[in-house]
């Protein structure tokens, strides 16, 4: 087999088999196909496509290029689940605790962020000595006895679509449904979950700007799942603006904290109650979604969630009086309202830069190497569609330097469109795809 027939293939428009394809990844990843026939391939399904058959047969190489996860030593339906990222999603941070007090196994990996704001892994780390680091024995022990863990990805799960991304990264090969599904696919596979729940954003804070776009995201790997033998859900959700209020590390725990106590802002509650009834209903705990939904609120009325969320916490070295004291969690110097320069409706929001005001904090990284601080950010005060008051606070900043929070106010008021015009809230939940 060469790679060179297998680029002149694809370029012409044919199909790979599930040999060939496999052929290819394993060569790739083991450094014997050179970065630039790769890249000569990557283009060729830019421009082709790929069949729901070949973006499986890729999906599935990519999953065994490294490790796996063993989960059949944890009891019950292992169920996992997975956002294409976006501002303020802090949603792990409230759902599987919910999840796991409603008796579902929790077994998760997580990354940091890179780029707007942190990753769930750089959340959890608000709690004073949380840690990840825990080997395969204490994951799987810890799953079994208190029904939830989250570890950090390890660099050997899923190594080709690692060394793939990076390839079409500078490419522009980045775009490419197929590529996009498989990637994203192929790590999910590779972590060993029995069903896995989806939330794909769209919006401007999500990767895919437009509905059509996320649901045929979502579509294309919900086949992959179900082909894999993975019961696997889809939600499409709104990121035309930051998901709750809080955005940056420590105040988004706050929120998810205040949500497990009822008191949480209305389109996240929502959101962590869409995933969490899939995630019930795929976990085989709840037979439909009105029962989940019932059972997941019971939780956070009767405080099971949130003593589950401080059971985690200290299971994981944490410090668990910080869920019942939110206010011993990292806290910012200065803490400035940010006033509406004028009166009308808030009409929109560019999310994306929400996201950078919290960078521009300290909140997110700018590179690999850059230092968060967990204690900056902001939290939204009006949201789209609510009417504004000139003077009137629409944020508050979190910040350590008084450079950095004037800047973040300039870009969030720069951010914001207000005018005499009402418009309707967005709604969140685009569509369920099972």
């Amino acid at each position: 087999m060469r790679m060179y027939d297998l680029i002149m293939k694809k370029r012409n428009g044919g199909s790979l088999s599930r040999e060939e394809i496999q052929w290819m990844i394993t060569e790739y990843t083991g450094g014997r196909i050179p970065d630039y026939q790769m890249s000569a391939f990557l283009m060729a399904v830019y421009f082709q496509g790929m069949s729901e058959a070949e973006t499986l047969d890729l999906t599935m190489a990519m999953a065994h290029s490294g490790e796996t996860l063993d989960l059949s030593g944890i009891q019950g339906v292992k169920v996992d689940k997975h956002s294409t990222g976006g501002v303020g999603d802090k949603t792990s941070l409230a759902l599987t605790p919910m999840a796991a007090a409603c008796g579902l196994r929790v077994a998760k990996m997580s990354g940091r962020g890179l780029g707007h704001t942190g990753g769930t892994i750089d959340k959890l780390e608000s709690f004073s000595g949380f840690s990840t680091e825990l080997s395969a024995e204490q994951f799987e022990e810890q799953v079994n006895r208190i029904g939830i863990s989250i570890i950090g990805q390890t660099a050997d799960l899923a190594p080709a679509d690692k060394k793939l991304y990076a390839l079409r990264d500078v490419t522009a090969t980045v775009d490419q449904m197929a590529l996009i599904a498989s990637s994203i696919m192929s790590k999910k596979l590779a972590a060993g979950a029995d069903a896995i729940v989806l939330d794909v954003k769209t919006g401007s804070g999500a990767f895919m700007k437009t509905e059509e776009d996320a649901l045929a995201l979502a579509r294309e790997m919900v086949r992959i799942g179900n082909g894999a033998g993975r019961h696997t859900i889809a939600i499409v959700s709104d990121m035309d603006q930051p998901l709750g209020n809080s955005v940056g590390n420590a105040l988004e725990v706050q929120e998810a904290i205040a949500t497990l106590r009822g008191e949480g802002p209305e389109d996240f509650t929502e959101l962590c109650l869409t995933l969490g009834s899939c995630m019930l209903i795929a976990g085989q705990k709840a037979k439909s979604t009105e029962e989940a939904r019932e059972m997941l609120r019971k939780v956070i009325d009767d405080g099971s969630a949130l003593r589950k969320l401080a059971e985690f916490v200290e299971a994981q070295g944490g410090d668990p009086a910080q869920v019942w004291h939110p206010d011993r969690l990292p806290a910012a110097q200065i803490v400035e309202p940010v006033p509406a320069p004028e009166e009308g409706y808030l009409q929109a929001i560019q999310c994306e830069e929400i996201g950078n005001c919290s960078m521009i904090l300290g909140g997110g990284r700018e590179t690999k190497e850059s230092t968060l601080d967990l204690s900056v950010g902001l939290v939204l005060h009006k949201k789209v569609g609510d009417f504004v008051k000139k003077g009137e606070p629409m944020a508050t900043i979190y910040a350590n330097d008084n450079e950095k929070k004037n800047e973040a106010a300039r870009r969030y008021l720069a951010a914001c469109r207000i005018g005499m015009e009402p418009v309707e809230k967005p709604k969140l939940i685009k569509a369920v795809i099972c």
